[in-house]
């Protein structure tokens, strides 16, 4: 009698997904370094250049909601691929510098827009996640965060854009590659010793905002 094949279970612990996801950015800001360092015209450029659009589309696909975006985003990665890659080759450099001050303006639009006459600011509502109801000056203290974030991404954006036209590229791509995460994982650290400083109220770790976002989103799903 025939038996289905029961697949075997690939699902890691957060802390090896963790690494491993890690592991992989890190290995993409060395090949990515490395491209730009030469500075010569090669496929591992084009390659490294439209991975991040596929992941995304990928990303995309596995949400019901989003998967024709998802669809669609691989369907033009893939044109473009074709009938552009000569093109890709030559000017990666540029696409990842769009992809760099594309994801800060993203972030920059993300806060900015919170900040609106109406509208619940970024870090208001992620308090509310941790803490619930906030007291008066925790909630202004929470709107002035969401502007310092605000201005944080608006100036990487710019110091991004700077070094990428005015410096070598390969100091650009270190600035990019290397020190856009330590930066915001230094703001990061710099908002919760000002929130600490500011309020008097118990105050959780840097991560909990984070943490309190990733579980919404999980029981929403």
């Amino acid at each position: 009698m025939w038996r289905p094949i029961k697949l075997p279970d690939f699902r890691f612990n957060p802390a090896v997904r963790s690494l491993a996801v890690a592991a992989c950015i890190v290995g993409y800001a060395l090949l990515v370094h490395h491209v730009n360092a030469t500075g010569q015209v090669s496929a591992l450029g084009a390659v490294l250049a439209l991975l991040p659009v596929v992941a995304l589309g990928v990303t995309l696909l596995r949400n019901p909601t989003s998967r024709n975006a998802g669809l669609m985003l691989l369907l033009v990665a893939g044109l473009i691929a074709w009938r552009a890659w000569p093109q890709l080759e030559r000017h990666s450099a540029l696409l990842f510098w769009l992809q760099d001050v594309g994801l800060m303006l993203f972030l920059l639009l993300g806060f900015g827009r919170t900040l609106r006459p109406g509208h619940k600011p970024m870090c208001v509502e992620f308090a509310e996640m941790m803490h619930g109801p906030l007291s008066p000056a925790h909630a202004a203290y929470a709107r002035q965060a969401t502007l310092a974030w605000a201005l944080f991404f608006a100036a990487m954006a710019i110091v991004s854009s700077l070094l990428f036209f005015l410096t070598p590229l390969a100091v650009w791509s270190a600035f990019a590659n290397f020190l856009t995460l330590p930066l915001v994982a230094l703001m990061f650290v710099a908002e919760f010793l000002v929130r600490r400083r500011v309020l008097n109220e118990a105050q959780g770790s840097p991560l909990d905002a984070v943490r309190a976002y990733l579980n919404r989103s999980a029981g929403a799903d």
